[in-house]
């Protein structure tokens, strides 16, 4: 997947705004089942939130390590809350279709 532009991180962070987080970082932080939790949800969803119940200071850290492993991209953080995309790799799947502004 190409990097976001600022246009597609914004409509992103639009469509994220009702969404409920589906995986939560708890106690153990960002364990093998996490990361799975995390694989699965961007297969059902392409659009996630992640929570952070513990670990909040670390979350930069535990956000570029979901990001790096799971080749999701980070769209935004707000408070606790991290916002990633991935596009499913089956076109016929995908729910999201990025917009694309005109010489890009």
């Amino acid at each position: 997947m190409t990097t976001l532009s600022g246009f597609q991180r914004q409509y992103l962070k639009g469509l994220a705004h009702h969404l409920k987080p589906v995986v939560q970082i708890g106690k153990n932080g960002l364990t093998d089942r996490v990361f799975a939790q995390i694989d699965r949800a961007f297969l059902s969803h392409e659009l996630i939130k992640v929570k952070f119940l513990d670990h909040q200071e670390e979350k930069v850290i535990i956000s570029q390590a979901i990001s790096n492993e799971l080749e999701g991209e980070k769209v935004g953080m707000v408070g606790n809350m991290v916002i990633f995309y991935r596009e499913h790799p089956d076109r016929e799947k995908r729910k999201i279709h990025l917009p694309v502004r005109n010489g890009e």
